[in-house]
């Protein structure tokens, strides 16, 4: 095999964290009175069911969508839930085949997050570099470019020109709605680091589906040691009230 390396089963695994602590969302209250789910409009009726159906019934409705000053936010129309929700999909893994020193090892996978009814969130990426046996793969602990030569396993989460891998995340349906970024750390086009545990994206409100692109390189050197790598990585994303 000589001084070529495979490095191989990058594998992302995705889990949320809902804790909501007594959080009772949508809710009207004063010390005496609570007023569940109200609405204004010309008509409507949020429960109207039969034996064997139900729906939610709306004439007139005058705004939708979501409005928040500094220190509160609220969920307009008629349509809405008391339900807090957390969604995140990783979709993909890596495999950089076999690694020479003069070239880059790369790969990328999708995460989706969304949150509804929370404070925002923060997602941590965690497990340890891909490794053989006792030797792990050299992780830079700063923003780093990607150099060939010296032995290096990276993310970020931005689009990249060297290597030409990645992209930028996508606010779905667009920046008004959807408020995902990536941290300071990881959202540098061309640099790249990894610590377990580190937040790699947030959002400090409540959010539409942002779509992140994980972009991963891995280089060698001449002494690393021959042979294949494989990590399991963990994604993980907990919501804020």
């Amino acid at each position: 095999m000589g001084w070529k390396q495979i490095l191989s089963s990058v594998a992302l695994v995705a889990g949320a964290l809902l804790v909501m602590g007594g959080v009772a969302a949508a809710q009207s209250t004063s010390p005496n009175y609570r007023v569940d789910e109200y609405y204004f409009g010309t008509g409507g009726e949020l429960n109207a069911c039969s034996g064997n159906y139900c729906s939610k019934q709306s004439a007139g409705e005058l705004a939708v969508g979501r409005t928040a000053s500094a220190n509160y936010q609220a969920q307009v129309g008629f349509n809405t839930s008391d339900t807090p929700i957390l969604e995140v999909a990783v979709n993909g893994s890596v495999n950089f085949g076999e690694l020479e020193q003069n070239t880059t090892g790369t790969g990328t996978a999708n995460v989706q997050v969304r949150t509804y009814l929370s404070s925002g969130y923060n997602m941590i990426i965690a497990g340890s570099a891909p490794k053989i046996n006792s030797h792990t793969m050299a992780t830079p602990n700063t923003p780093t470019p990607s150099t060939p030569g010296t032995e290096q396993f990276g993310i970020n989460l931005v689009d990249n020109s060297s290597p030409d891998i990645g992209d930028n995340p996508e606010q779905v349906p667009d920046g008004s709605f959807s408020f995902g970024i990536p941290t300071a750390n990881y959202n540098i086009s061309n640099q790249f680091m990894y610590q377990n545990g580190a937040i790699v994206a947030s959002s400090n409100t409540s959010s539409g589906q942002t779509n992140y692109t994980l972009s991963f390189i891995a280089n060698m050197s001449k002494t690393t040691p021959a042979g294949v790598y494989t990590t399991d990585l963990s994604v993980v994303v907990v919501a804020a009230f």
